[in-house]
């Protein structure tokens, strides 16, 4: 059975991105519309997935404890809006730590699939960064750039990107998204 499914970035997608990494729960902040549109979508009965490097977790920037804080309220903010994130996927390694979980590299989409016991074939993966147009490439998802985060950055710097959707914002996503179910 085919399940429909989003798969979000965390920073730049769901919150302001910030180059000093979100270290505490009062740190997270998000982006205008981005609560509602997850709302939306689990009322459209799509199951909502986060995917995330946090590599200040390696770089000592935060522990595993403050990460659970900022989700905890990342997902009370959700539910209060009417929405659920049905599962949170984290890489905590430093980009040179070769790891297989870290993106663009798959392992963390290989952890959705089986923990879901879905393919990721045609599933929108909605980044704001390179990375998670490539990791979403990797395993046959449909790559979703927004323009928020790190977004306009990545599309100045990767002019051969014209096949991937674009969107000014996770809500301008999802309304795209839910007009055309």
């Amino acid at each position: 059975m085919t399940q429909k499914l989003v798969i979000l970035d965390r920073d730049g997608v769901i919150n302001e991105e910030t180059d000093d990494y979100i270290k505490s729960e009062s740190e997270w902040v998000p982006i205008e519309g981005s609560i509602e549109a997850i709302s939306r979508l689990c009322q459209a009965d799509y199951r909502v997935v986060v995917v995330t490097n946090q590599s200040g977790i390696a770089r000592g920037l935060l522990t595993i404890e403050n990460l659970h804080a900022i989700h905890q309220r990342m997902q009370q903010t959700v539910a209060e809006s009417g929405g659920r994130i049905d599962a949170i996927f984290i890489c905590p390694h430093k980009p040179d730590d070769d790891c297989d979980c870290r993106k663009p590299r798959p392992g963390m989409l290989h952890s959705v699939m089986d923990r879901l016991d879905t393919e990721l074939t045609g599933v929108p993966l909605v980044g704001d960064s390179l990375r998670d147009v490539q990791s979403a490439m990797v395993v046959g998802a449909s790559p979703v750039l927004v323009r928020t985060g790190h977004g306009m950055k990545t599309l100045e710097q990767n002019r051969h990107l014209e096949n991937v959707a674009v969107f000014d914002d996770l809500a301008a996503f999802t309304d795209d998204l839910l007009s055309s179910d």
